[in-house]
Protein backbone atom coordinates (compact mmCIF):
# COMPACT_ATOMS: atom_id res chain seq x y z
CA UNK A 1 0.00 0.00 0.00
CA UNK A 2 1.25 3.44 -1.02
CA UNK A 3 2.23 5.76 1.77
CA UNK A 4 3.32 9.22 2.44
CA UNK A 5 6.64 9.62 4.55
CA UNK A 6 4.59 10.79 7.83
CA UNK A 7 2.43 7.28 7.15
CA UNK A 8 5.28 5.21 6.92
CA UNK A 9 7.15 6.63 10.16
CA UNK A 10 4.32 5.88 12.47
CA UNK A 11 3.66 2.93 10.60
CA UNK A 12 7.00 1.46 11.44
CA UNK A 13 6.56 3.08 15.26
CA UNK A 14 3.18 1.24 15.91
CA UNK A 15 4.04 -2.31 14.91
CA UNK A 16 1.71 -2.33 11.40
CA UNK A 17 2.39 -2.79 7.78
CA UNK A 18 0.64 -0.02 6.53
CA UNK A 19 -1.67 2.90 8.19
CA UNK A 20 -4.21 5.20 6.72
CA UNK A 21 -5.70 8.61 7.63
CA UNK A 22 -7.68 8.66 10.76
CA UNK A 23 -6.55 5.42 12.15
CA UNK A 24 -5.43 5.42 15.78
CA UNK A 25 -2.12 4.00 16.71
CA UNK A 26 0.10 3.39 19.43
CA UNK A 27 3.52 3.96 18.48
CA UNK A 28 7.00 4.03 20.20
CA UNK A 29 8.27 7.12 20.94
CA UNK A 30 12.21 8.41 20.37
CA UNK A 31 12.36 11.65 22.32
CA UNK A 32 9.92 13.00 24.88
CA UNK A 33 11.09 16.28 25.43
CA UNK A 34 9.40 19.09 28.15
CA UNK A 35 10.66 22.60 29.31
CA UNK A 36 10.15 25.16 31.96
CA UNK A 37 6.56 25.78 31.89
CA UNK A 38 5.24 22.32 30.67
CA UNK A 39 7.39 19.88 32.63
CA UNK A 40 6.97 20.66 35.62
CA UNK A 41 2.95 19.47 35.70
CA UNK A 42 3.91 16.16 33.23
CA UNK A 43 6.06 15.75 36.83
CA UNK A 44 3.68 16.36 38.91
CA UNK A 45 1.04 13.99 36.64
CA UNK A 46 4.24 11.52 36.05
CA UNK A 47 4.15 10.82 40.28
CA UNK A 48 0.22 10.80 40.38
CA UNK A 49 -0.09 7.80 38.13
CA UNK A 50 2.54 5.93 40.71
CA UNK A 51 5.67 5.85 38.12
CA UNK A 52 8.88 5.55 39.52
CA UNK A 53 11.17 5.05 36.76
CA UNK A 54 11.17 7.13 33.13
CA UNK A 55 11.03 4.52 30.60
CA UNK A 56 14.49 5.49 29.34
CA UNK A 57 16.58 8.23 30.85
CA UNK A 58 18.74 8.29 27.34
CA UNK A 59 15.09 9.20 25.58
CA UNK A 60 13.65 12.29 28.11
CA UNK A 61 14.98 15.47 27.21
CA UNK A 62 14.26 18.48 29.71
CA UNK A 63 15.28 21.76 28.67
CA UNK A 64 14.45 25.19 30.76
CA UNK A 65 14.60 28.14 28.40
CA UNK A 66 11.54 29.63 28.50
CA UNK A 67 12.21 32.13 31.53
CA UNK A 68 15.66 31.11 31.75
CA UNK A 69 17.83 32.51 33.35
CA UNK A 70 15.06 32.15 36.14
CA UNK A 71 13.29 35.87 35.60
CA UNK A 72 11.64 35.41 38.71
CA UNK A 73 10.92 33.41 42.07
CA UNK A 74 8.45 31.67 40.39
CA UNK A 75 10.75 30.55 37.25
CA UNK A 76 13.10 29.67 40.06
CA UNK A 77 10.71 26.72 41.44
CA UNK A 78 9.61 25.41 38.03
CA UNK A 79 13.15 24.80 36.79
CA UNK A 80 13.98 23.33 40.69
CA UNK A 81 11.53 21.17 40.14
CA UNK A 82 12.68 20.11 36.21
CA UNK A 83 16.33 19.66 37.90
CA UNK A 84 15.46 18.25 41.12
CA UNK A 85 13.53 15.46 39.09
CA UNK A 86 16.29 14.95 36.10
CA UNK A 87 19.42 14.22 38.30
CA UNK A 88 17.08 11.44 39.85
CA UNK A 89 16.10 10.05 36.72
CA UNK A 90 19.33 10.84 35.40
CA UNK A 91 17.70 12.19 32.23
CA UNK A 92 18.49 14.70 29.36
CA UNK A 93 19.08 17.79 31.46
CA UNK A 94 20.34 21.39 30.20
CA UNK A 95 20.82 23.71 32.56
CA UNK A 96 21.70 27.72 32.14
CA UNK A 97 25.10 27.75 30.40
CA UNK A 98 25.12 24.83 28.12
CA UNK A 99 21.39 25.17 27.45
CA UNK A 100 19.51 26.66 24.68
CA UNK A 101 16.16 27.49 23.36
CA UNK A 102 14.99 23.52 23.20
CA UNK A 103 14.17 23.69 19.28
CA UNK A 104 17.67 25.13 18.13
CA UNK A 105 19.45 22.90 20.86
CA UNK A 106 18.22 19.11 19.77
CA UNK A 107 19.09 19.40 16.15
CA UNK A 108 22.45 20.46 17.36
CA UNK A 109 23.65 18.29 20.15
CA UNK A 110 22.47 15.37 18.10
CA UNK A 111 19.31 14.41 19.35
CA UNK A 112 16.60 14.01 16.92
CA UNK A 113 17.21 12.09 13.30
CA UNK A 114 15.04 10.77 10.88
CA UNK A 115 12.85 8.29 10.83
CA UNK A 116 12.00 8.61 15.01
CA UNK A 117 8.91 9.76 16.37
CA UNK A 118 9.34 12.49 18.93
CA UNK A 119 6.56 14.68 21.46
CA UNK A 120 7.45 17.19 22.79
CA UNK A 121 5.49 19.13 25.48
CA UNK A 122 6.06 22.77 23.25
CA UNK A 123 3.57 23.11 20.14
CA UNK A 124 7.01 24.08 17.99
CA UNK A 125 7.87 20.14 18.21
CA UNK A 126 7.46 19.98 14.49
CA UNK A 127 10.79 21.69 14.03
CA UNK A 128 12.25 18.33 14.19
CA UNK A 129 10.56 17.06 10.64
CA UNK A 130 13.10 19.18 8.99
CA UNK A 131 15.51 16.52 9.47
CA UNK A 132 13.12 13.62 8.51
CA UNK A 133 11.26 12.88 11.88
CA UNK A 134 8.23 12.56 13.06
CA UNK A 135 7.47 15.51 15.53
CA UNK A 136 4.65 17.19 17.12
CA UNK A 137 3.73 19.09 20.15
CA UNK A 138 1.68 17.42 22.86
CA UNK A 139 0.15 18.57 26.57
CA UNK A 140 1.69 18.10 29.95
CA UNK A 141 -0.23 15.05 30.72
CA UNK A 142 0.76 13.24 27.49
CA UNK A 143 4.38 13.69 27.71
CA UNK A 144 4.08 12.43 31.52
CA UNK A 145 2.31 9.33 29.60
CA UNK A 146 4.94 9.31 27.03
CA UNK A 147 7.78 9.58 29.97
CA UNK A 148 6.68 6.77 32.08
CA UNK A 149 5.58 3.92 28.65
CA UNK A 150 7.40 5.58 26.14
CA UNK A 151 4.03 5.04 23.99
CA UNK A 152 1.58 7.28 23.22
CA UNK A 153 -1.16 6.93 20.72
CA UNK A 154 -1.62 9.25 17.45
CA UNK A 155 -4.23 9.76 14.94
CA UNK A 156 -2.87 9.18 11.55
CA UNK A 157 -3.45 12.78 10.20
CA UNK A 158 -3.72 13.23 6.26
CA UNK A 159 -1.34 14.96 4.01
CA UNK A 160 -0.99 18.15 2.52
CA UNK A 161 1.86 18.58 0.37
CA UNK A 162 3.60 22.26 -0.91
CA UNK A 163 5.78 22.01 -3.87
CA UNK A 164 7.95 25.23 -3.75
CA UNK A 165 9.18 25.69 -7.33
CA UNK A 166 11.76 28.33 -8.70
CA UNK A 167 14.86 30.09 -7.02
CA UNK A 168 14.31 32.32 -4.32
CA UNK A 169 15.17 36.19 -4.93
CA UNK A 170 17.30 38.42 -3.23
CA UNK A 171 16.55 38.73 0.70
CA UNK A 172 13.57 36.12 0.55
CA UNK A 173 14.50 33.17 2.92
CA UNK A 174 12.38 30.04 4.58
CA UNK A 175 10.72 32.15 6.96
CA UNK A 176 9.27 34.50 4.01
CA UNK A 177 8.27 31.25 2.53
CA UNK A 178 6.64 29.86 5.48
CA UNK A 179 4.77 32.96 5.95
CA UNK A 180 3.49 33.05 2.52
CA UNK A 181 2.10 29.39 2.88
CA UNK A 182 0.69 30.49 5.99
CA UNK A 183 -1.36 33.39 4.77
CA UNK A 184 -2.46 31.06 1.92
CA UNK A 185 -3.71 28.10 4.06
CA UNK A 186 -4.75 30.44 7.33
CA UNK A 187 -3.66 29.49 10.72
CA UNK A 188 -6.24 26.72 10.86
CA UNK A 189 -6.15 25.46 6.94
CA UNK A 190 -3.80 22.46 8.29
CA UNK A 191 -5.45 21.75 11.06
CA UNK A 192 -4.63 18.17 12.39
CA UNK A 193 -2.77 17.36 9.57
CA UNK A 194 0.81 16.64 8.10
CA UNK A 195 2.40 19.52 5.83
CA UNK A 196 5.39 17.57 3.93
CA UNK A 197 7.37 20.32 1.88
CA UNK A 198 9.07 19.38 -1.20
CA UNK A 199 10.12 21.28 -4.50
CA UNK A 200 13.48 22.00 -6.19
CA UNK A 201 13.30 24.95 -4.12
CA UNK A 202 14.13 23.10 -1.14
CA UNK A 203 17.59 20.99 -3.01
CA UNK A 204 19.97 23.75 -2.22
CA UNK A 205 17.63 25.16 0.96
CA UNK A 206 20.10 24.77 4.24
CA UNK A 207 18.61 22.80 7.28
CA UNK A 208 18.41 25.99 9.70
CA UNK A 209 16.18 27.76 6.58
CA UNK A 210 14.31 24.28 6.80
CA UNK A 211 14.02 24.11 10.32
CA UNK A 212 12.34 27.74 10.39
CA UNK A 213 9.71 26.18 7.50
CA UNK A 214 8.91 22.87 9.80
CA UNK A 215 9.11 25.22 12.98
CA UNK A 216 5.62 27.06 12.18
CA UNK A 217 3.86 24.30 10.80
CA UNK A 218 1.56 24.44 13.83
CA UNK A 219 1.12 28.44 12.75
CA UNK A 220 -1.31 26.11 9.72
CA UNK A 221 -2.53 24.89 12.07
CA UNK A 222 -0.20 21.62 11.46
CA UNK A 223 0.07 18.07 13.68
CA UNK A 224 3.54 18.11 11.88
CA UNK A 225 5.80 19.14 9.61
CA UNK A 226 8.08 17.25 7.49
CA UNK A 227 11.17 16.79 4.57
CA UNK A 228 12.27 14.64 2.69
CA UNK A 229 16.17 13.38 3.52
CA UNK A 230 18.55 14.56 1.47
CA UNK A 231 22.36 15.27 0.75
CA UNK A 232 21.76 18.35 2.68
CA UNK A 233 20.27 16.72 5.49
CA UNK A 234 22.53 13.65 5.49
CA UNK A 235 25.67 16.43 6.06
CA UNK A 236 24.38 17.90 8.99
CA UNK A 237 23.10 14.88 10.35
CA UNK A 238 27.29 13.66 9.44
CA UNK A 239 28.21 17.16 11.76
CA UNK A 240 25.61 16.66 14.59
CA UNK A 241 24.79 12.86 14.84
CA UNK A 242 26.54 9.93 16.48
CA UNK A 243 24.45 7.31 15.31
CA UNK A 244 21.62 5.15 12.80
CA UNK A 245 18.98 6.09 11.51
CA UNK A 246 16.42 4.98 9.18
CA UNK A 247 14.98 6.77 6.03
CA UNK A 248 11.96 7.02 4.82
CA UNK A 249 10.36 8.52 1.74
CA UNK A 250 6.96 9.02 0.17
CA UNK A 251 5.61 6.59 -2.55
CA UNK A 252 5.22 8.05 -5.68
CA UNK A 253 1.70 7.01 -5.64
CA UNK A 254 0.85 7.96 -2.18
CA UNK A 255 -2.20 9.95 -1.83
CA UNK A 256 -2.53 13.33 -0.29
CA UNK A 257 -5.24 15.11 0.70
CA UNK A 258 -4.26 18.40 -1.34
CA UNK A 259 -1.30 20.04 -3.44
CA UNK A 260 -0.27 23.23 -3.52
CA UNK A 261 2.81 24.54 -5.90
CA UNK A 262 4.14 27.72 -4.99
CA UNK A 263 6.01 29.75 -7.56
CA UNK A 264 8.60 31.65 -5.14
CA UNK A 265 10.64 33.40 -8.04
CA UNK A 266 8.30 36.47 -7.65
CA UNK A 267 8.69 36.65 -3.96
CA UNK A 268 9.65 39.11 -1.70
CA UNK A 269 10.25 39.68 1.93
CA UNK A 270 7.19 38.71 3.40
CA UNK A 271 5.46 40.11 7.21
CA UNK A 272 2.76 38.94 9.22
CA UNK A 273 0.44 41.61 10.55
CA UNK A 274 -0.94 41.78 14.01
CA UNK A 275 -2.63 39.89 15.44
CA UNK A 276 -2.08 36.70 13.11
CA UNK A 277 0.82 34.90 11.56
CA UNK A 278 -1.34 34.49 8.25
CA UNK A 279 -2.26 38.26 8.10
CA UNK A 280 0.63 38.58 5.63
CA UNK A 281 1.39 41.37 3.16
CA UNK A 282 4.97 41.84 1.10
CA UNK A 283 6.75 44.38 3.67
CA UNK A 284 7.05 46.96 0.77
CA UNK A 285 3.07 47.17 1.17
CA UNK A 286 3.52 48.20 5.03
CA UNK A 287 5.27 51.20 6.42
CA UNK A 288 5.08 51.55 10.28
CA UNK A 289 6.61 52.62 13.04
CA UNK A 290 8.12 50.51 15.63
CA UNK A 291 9.72 50.45 19.01
CA UNK A 292 11.23 47.14 19.11
CA UNK A 293 13.28 44.53 17.20
CA UNK A 294 13.77 40.40 18.27
CA UNK A 295 15.96 38.64 16.49
CA UNK A 296 16.38 35.14 18.08
CA UNK A 297 13.74 32.44 19.30
CA UNK A 298 13.48 28.40 18.16
CA UNK A 299 12.36 29.93 14.37
CA UNK A 300 15.16 32.10 13.64
CA UNK A 301 17.79 32.37 16.62
CA UNK A 302 20.41 29.98 14.19
CA UNK A 303 24.01 31.05 12.66
CA UNK A 304 22.82 31.94 9.60
CA UNK A 305 19.98 34.19 11.02
CA UNK A 306 22.76 35.94 12.60
CA UNK A 307 24.89 36.44 9.87
CA UNK A 308 22.14 37.60 7.67
CA UNK A 309 21.13 40.26 10.28
CA UNK A 310 25.14 41.09 10.28
CA UNK A 311 25.41 41.56 7.14
CA UNK A 312 22.50 44.65 7.26
CA UNK A 313 24.03 45.64 10.22
CA UNK A 314 27.73 46.31 9.52
CA UNK A 315 28.89 49.60 9.69
CA UNK A 316 25.26 50.41 10.40
CA UNK A 317 23.66 52.37 13.56
CA UNK A 318 20.38 51.08 15.37
CA UNK A 319 18.01 53.86 15.24
CA UNK A 320 18.09 55.00 18.76
CA UNK A 321 14.18 55.14 19.46
CA UNK A 322 14.46 51.26 18.75
CA UNK A 323 14.90 49.05 21.48
CA UNK A 324 17.08 45.91 19.57
CA UNK A 325 17.36 42.91 21.13
CA UNK A 326 19.32 39.77 19.51
CA UNK A 327 18.85 36.32 20.88
CA UNK A 328 21.25 33.21 19.72
CA UNK A 329 19.59 29.81 20.33
CA UNK A 330 22.07 28.18 21.93
CA UNK A 331 25.44 28.42 24.14
CA UNK A 332 27.58 26.98 20.64
CA UNK A 333 25.49 29.75 18.49
CA UNK A 334 26.67 32.39 20.54
CA UNK A 335 30.24 31.29 20.93
CA UNK A 336 30.34 30.48 17.22
CA UNK A 337 28.93 33.85 16.75
CA UNK A 338 31.81 35.80 18.72
CA UNK A 339 34.51 34.14 17.01
CA UNK A 340 33.14 35.35 13.64
CA UNK A 341 32.47 38.19 14.76
CA UNK A 342 29.11 39.18 14.37
CA UNK A 343 28.49 39.85 18.24
CA UNK A 344 30.88 42.81 18.03
CA UNK A 345 28.67 44.14 14.62
CA UNK A 346 25.42 44.08 16.60
CA UNK A 347 26.87 45.62 20.11
CA UNK A 348 28.51 48.36 17.66
CA UNK A 349 25.25 48.88 15.74
CA UNK A 350 23.70 49.48 19.18
CA UNK A 351 21.78 46.58 19.49
CA UNK A 352 21.96 44.32 22.99
CA UNK A 353 22.84 40.95 22.51
CA UNK A 354 21.32 37.99 25.07
CA UNK A 355 22.29 34.68 26.81
CA UNK A 356 20.08 31.89 25.00
CA UNK A 357 16.23 32.26 25.80
CA UNK A 358 12.74 32.47 24.51
CA UNK A 359 12.38 35.22 26.49
CA UNK A 360 10.23 37.68 24.61
CA UNK A 361 8.98 35.78 22.17
CA UNK A 362 6.34 34.36 24.84
CA UNK A 363 6.03 37.76 26.74
CA UNK A 364 8.18 36.13 29.18
CA UNK A 365 11.12 38.48 29.78
CA UNK A 366 14.06 40.24 28.07
CA UNK A 367 11.52 42.42 25.68
CA UNK A 368 8.55 43.19 26.54
CA UNK A 369 6.06 45.48 25.37
CA UNK A 370 4.12 48.08 26.58
CA UNK A 371 0.71 49.57 25.88
CA UNK A 372 0.58 51.03 22.12
CA UNK A 373 4.29 49.89 21.62
CA UNK A 374 5.37 47.61 17.71
CA UNK A 375 7.70 45.80 17.75
CA UNK A 376 9.15 43.73 14.52
CA UNK A 377 10.01 39.96 15.47
CA UNK A 378 11.32 36.87 14.01
CA UNK A 379 9.47 34.77 16.49
CA UNK A 380 6.78 32.88 15.33
CA UNK A 381 3.44 34.19 16.38
CA UNK A 382 1.90 37.35 16.57
CA UNK A 383 -1.72 36.47 18.86
CA UNK A 384 -3.09 39.54 20.74
CA UNK A 385 -1.05 40.15 23.33
CA UNK A 386 1.92 37.76 23.23
CA UNK A 387 5.00 39.81 23.58
CA UNK A 388 3.39 42.02 26.36
CA UNK A 389 0.48 44.11 26.41
CA UNK A 390 -2.38 43.63 24.85
CA UNK A 391 -2.83 46.75 23.37
CA UNK A 392 1.28 46.21 21.74
CA UNK A 393 0.94 44.59 18.34
CA UNK A 394 3.71 42.53 17.05
CA UNK A 395 4.84 42.12 12.90
CA UNK A 396 6.58 38.75 12.41
CA UNK A 397 9.47 39.02 9.86
CA UNK A 398 12.65 37.33 8.85
CA UNK A 399 15.71 38.42 10.02
CA UNK A 400 17.04 40.13 7.00
CA UNK A 401 13.60 42.71 7.30
CA UNK A 402 14.11 43.09 11.12
CA UNK A 403 17.72 43.94 10.96
CA UNK A 404 16.67 46.52 8.37
CA UNK A 405 14.10 47.86 10.42
CA UNK A 406 16.22 47.99 13.62
CA UNK A 407 18.41 50.11 11.03
CA UNK A 408 15.44 52.83 10.32
CA UNK A 409 12.77 52.48 12.52
CA UNK A 410 10.30 51.69 10.41
CA UNK A 411 9.17 48.26 8.67
CA UNK A 412 11.39 48.20 5.96
CA UNK A 413 12.86 46.14 2.84
CA UNK A 414 16.15 44.87 3.45
CA UNK A 415 16.95 46.01 0.61
CA UNK A 416 16.71 50.24 0.66
CA UNK A 417 19.55 49.29 3.94
CA UNK A 418 21.47 47.06 2.47
CA UNK A 419 22.11 49.14 -0.92
CA UNK A 420 23.44 51.84 1.32
CA UNK A 421 26.23 49.34 2.74
CA UNK A 422 27.54 48.52 -0.61
CA UNK A 423 27.20 51.96 -2.06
Amino acid sequence: MAMTVTEKILANASGNDSVTPGQVVQADLSVVLGNDITAPLAIQEFHKMGATKVFDPKKVVLVPDHFAPNKDIKAAEQTKVMREFAYDQGVIYFEVGQMGVEHALLPEQGIVAPGMVIIGADSHTCTYGALGAFSTGVGSTDMAAGMATGELWFKVPPTMKFVYEGEMPEWVSGKDLILHTIGLTGVEGARYKAMEFAGDTLDTMSMDQRMTIANMAIEAGAKNGIFAVDQITRDYLDAHYDGDYQVFESDDDATYESTLNIDVSQLEPVIALPHLPSNTKPVSEVDVAIDQVVIGSCTNGRLEDLRVAAEILKGQKCDPKVRTIIIPATQQIYLDAMKEGLLETFIESGAVVSTPTCGPCLGGHMGILAAGERAVATTNRNFLGRMGHPESEVYLSSPAVAAASAVTGRITHPAQVASKVTA
